[in-house]
C-alpha cells in the first residue's frame, strides 16, 4: 500500500498589516477612515484601561488582575466583527474585548474586585460573564449558537479562549458538535503561546492551532494577531459565512502576551528577555499608529489627544468604581439558581444570626 504525506491539514495563514505599518492592499477589508479610527481610539483605550488596572491591583484597590497589553488587535478586530445580538462569550484576558463590546469601564472594575454585578450586560448587547475555568465556556457558546440556529435568527457566537484551552475537552467536544450541527460559532483563539509557563511546543504536537479544524469538518485560519486589519477582515469573514449558514470557523491569532500571565506571575523566569524584546517590535498599538502615520490619519498632537482623552475616560470610571455601594452579602445564595435550595436557605438564615450576634457585640463582619 503506498503512503503519501497529505497536505491539506495546512491551513492558511493571513496578515494584512506588517510590523513596519505597511498593508496588503489586496487583503485590505472594506473598511472606512473613519472606522480606522475607531479601532486605533478602542486599542489605547484598552491599553490605558490595563495600565490602570494593573496600578490599581499593587495599590490593593483591586484582587488579582489578568493584563491584555499586546493582545488588543485580537480583541478590538474580532468585537468590531460583531454585531450588538451576537454572542460573546470572554475568557479572563479579555478586558478589551469587553470594552469593544461597550461593556460599561466601571463594571470591569468592579468584576476584578470580586464584585459578580459587574457582569450584567448592557441593554441590547449579548455579552456573556467572563469564564475564569479553561474552555468551560466553549462548550456553552456552541449551545448558545445552536440555540439561535434551531431559533431560526441569524445570531453567531463567538468564544474566546487562549491556546491552553485547547489541551481541555471541552474545546474538543465543542468543535465536534459545532461541525456535526453546523453551528454559527466562532472559536477565537488568542494563541499568545503560554498556557501561564507551559510553552507551546509543550502542549500539542500540531504545526498549529488552527489546522486542529480539519478533524472536525470545519474552516480554520490562522490570523497574524497582532495585525488588527487581519483579525477584524478574518472574524468578519467568519461571522457572514456562519450568519449565512455556513456553520463555524476556528481563528487562531497568533500573538504574544507583552506581560506576566497574571500580577502573581513572573514570567521572566520561563521567558527570554530577547524573546519579549523581539515580540515588542511586533506591538499591535504601535503597529496601527505607523500606518496611521502614513496615511495621513494621525499625527503625533492627535495621537497625545486620544491617550489623554482615553485616560481621562478611565480615570472617570475609577471614581465613578469608588461610589458603587458594596454587595449585599445575600447575593452569593440568591442569584446561584432560579429557586434557592434548602440548603441555601438554612445557610443564609446562619449568615444572618451570625451578622445578627456580630453587630451586638460590636464585631464588624466583612
Amino acid at each position: 500500500m503506498a503512503r503519501k504525506i497529505l497536505n491539506e491539514f495546512r491551513t492558511e495563514y493571513v496578515q494584512v498589516l506588517d510590523e513596519n505599518g505597511n498593508a496588503d492592499e489586496k487583503l485590505m477589508p472594506d473598511i472606512s477612515d473613519n472606522e480606522i479610527k475607531k479601532m486605533h481610539e478602542l486599542m489605547v483605550l484598552a491599553r490605558s484601561f490595563d495600565q490602570k488596572a494593573f496600578n490599581m491591583q499593587r495599590q490593593g484597590r483591586l484582587g488579582t488582575y489578568i493584563q491584555i497589553k499586546g493582545q488588543e488587535a485580537c480583541q478590538v478586530g474580532s468585537a468590531l466583527a460583531l454585531k450588538n445580538e451576537d454572542w460573546v462569550f470572554p475568557i479572563y484576558r479579555d478586558s478589551g474585548l469587553l470594552i469593544a463590546r461597550n461593556h460599561p469601564i466601571v463594571q470591569i472594575l468592579q468584576y476584578w474586585k470580586g464584585d459578580e454585578r459587574s457582569m450584567k450586560s448592557p441593554e441590547g448587547i449579548n455579552n456573556f460573564p467572563i469564564s475564569i475555568p479553561v474552555g468551560t465556556h466553549i462548550p456553552h457558546a456552541v449551545g448558545a449558537a445552536f440555540a439561535s440556529k434551531l431559533l431560526g435568527k441569524k445570531e453567531v457566537a463567538l468564544v474566546s479562549f487562549g491556546d491552553g484551552a485547547t489541551s481541555k475537552g471541552d474545546f474538543h467536544e465543542g468543535l465536534n458538535f459545532a461541525g456535526v450541527f453546523k453551528a454559527p460559532v466562532i472559536f477565537l483563539c488568542q494563541n499568545n503561546q503560554f498556557a501561564i509557563s507551559v510553552p507551546l511546543k509543550k502542549q500539542t504536537a500540531s504545526e498549529t492551532i488552527a489546522q486542529k479544524a480539519v478533524a472536525y469538518g470545519i474552516e480554520g485560519v490562522q490570523v497574524d494577531g497582532n495585525d488588527v486589519f487581519g483579525v477584524y477582515k478574518i472574524v468578519k469573514d467568519a461571522v457572514e459565512k456562519a450568519r449565512k449558514g455556513g456553520g463555524a470557523t476556528l481563528v487562531e491569532c497568533y500573538t504574544y502576551r507583552m506581560a506576566d500571565h497574571s500580577t502573581s506571575d513572573d514570567s521572566a523566569r520561563y521567558r527570554s528577555k530577547s524573546e519579549q524584546e523581539s515580540w515588542s517590535k511586533k506591538d499591535p498599538v504601535e503597529r496601527l499608529e505607523k500606518f496611521m502615520f502614513k496615511k495621513g490619519l494621525l499625527n503625533e498632537s492627535e495621537k497625545q489627544r486620544i491617550l489623554k482623552e482615553a485616560q481621562k475616560k478611565i480615570e472617570e470610571a475609577v471614581e465613578e468604581f469608588g461610589k458603587v455601594p458594596q454587595q449585599d452579602k445575600d447575593d452569593m445564595f440568591r442569584f446561584v439558581f432560579g429557586n434557592m435550595t434548602e440548603r441555601q436557605i438554612e445557610e443564609l438564615e446562619e449568615l444572618k444570626r451570625l451578622d445578627s450576634w456580630n453587630n451586638n457585640n460590636k464585631i464588624i463582619s466583612k
